[in-house]
């Protein structure tokens, strides 16, 4: 006769034995790299962290993230937390970012959702268009016997056109298992590494993740090289991206020199200032036919390799180099 499985019991865990404060442990617990990526598993989503406590109109967003999915950068996600169950408070607020950005995904999370704020995000999906999406969720804590709570994300409200990717999404997270598509990513920067080691690139490439983008130092902190592709657009894009509090001064000082810059590179790039956000991008991109055919990919890598080695370049000496307090605003007001 088999042996009895020794089988043991969930037990739920209050949320506040983890996080005593919302903006203090669970908003920077959650805008951890390992700990988003669960919650955009839960909703298909691949989410990266621009910023937290990012200014809205008069409020402060507790995440401000993008999706990575999109490749589009005027499109923004932004995530509110509750420890406790929702509020009028945090719906106002919820209204105030929608009306203040052109594309907007508000993810916001709580305890637990009372019905009347569970049918206002229903309904904000019914008459907004396809701009703007509301989805609500509720956050668990689980444990079995003596091991570490595990979170869990309950979708409670979505918008209308979103189906069964996010229970496939959910079901990935619980299990730890990536989706297809993050298999290929991991798949394609892997042979990238790979391509880039061959060729005696002298560029560095950090650990190939499952994500839609690669990173690379550029030799000074909140700037850095991305490769990335895009599936929906079947596209390619190198750029440099410039975050923190002085990426504004950064990008209008090498805007300053574009021509000298587009003259080294070959090419004409793309100036993304991106005003609403605390980061700006210089970028250029390459349309494929078929993003993810494995038989294009030496194609593809040539090509990355090529502009990488040309980014990393020109702009590594000029970042270097880079001194805020070298911008000078032009002033627009009028004279007295």
């Amino acid at each position: 006769m088999a042996s009895t499985p020794q089988l043991g019991r969930l037990e739920r865990v209050e949320l506040r034995t983890a996080w005593e404060s919302e903006a203090q442990d669970f908003t920077p617990w959650l805008a951890q790299d390992e700990n988003i990526s669960v919650l955009g598993e839960t909703l298909d989503m691949e989410l990266e962290v621009e910023a937290q406590e990012e200014s809205v109109g008069p409020f402060r967003a507790d995440i401000l993230c993008r999706d990575a999915n999109s490749a589009d950068h005027d499109s923004w996600v932004l995530i509110e937390n509750q420890l406790e169950r929702t509020d009028h408070t945090h719906l106002g607020q919820l209204l105030t970012y929608a009306s203040g950005l052109h594309t907007v995904t508000i993810i916001w999370i709580a305890r637990r959702f009372t019905d009347e704020h569970r049918a206002a995000l229903d309904w904000l999906n019914e008459i907004t268009d396809e701009r703007f999406r509301f989805f609500g969720l509720e956050v668990e804590l689980w444990k079995i016997g003596g091991s570490p709570a595990a979170p869990k994300f309950n979708i409670v409200a979505k918008p209308n056109e979103w189906t069964r990717s996010a229970s496939e999404g959910a079901r990935r997270a619980a299990s730890g298992e990536k989706s297809p598509l993050r298999l290929k990513y991991k798949a394609y920067w892997t042979s990238f590494s790979d391509y880039l080691e061959a060729k005696g690139s002298p560029l560095a490439m950090r650990k190939p993740l499952a994500e839609s983008w690669a990173s690379f130092s550029i030799g000074r902190g909140h700037s850095h090289l991305e490769a990335v592709v895009s599936k929906q657009k079947n596209r390619l894009r190198v750029c440099v991206t410039l975050k923190g509090q002085d990426a504004k001064p950064h990008f209008h000082l090498l805007r300053e020199k574009a021509t000298s810059i587009e003259d080294a590179i070959g090419s004409a790039v793309d100036w993304w200032e991106l005003p609403e956000r605390q980061a700006s991008v210089i970028s250029i991109d390459q349309q494929v036919a078929d993003l993810l055919n494995e038989d294009d990919w030496p194609r593809q890598h040539a090509w990355f390799a090529d502009m990488l080695e040309r980014f990393d370049g020109v702009f590594r000496p000029l970042v270097h180099d880079l001194d805020a307090s070298d911008w000078v605003p032009e002033d627009t007001g009028d004279d007295e």
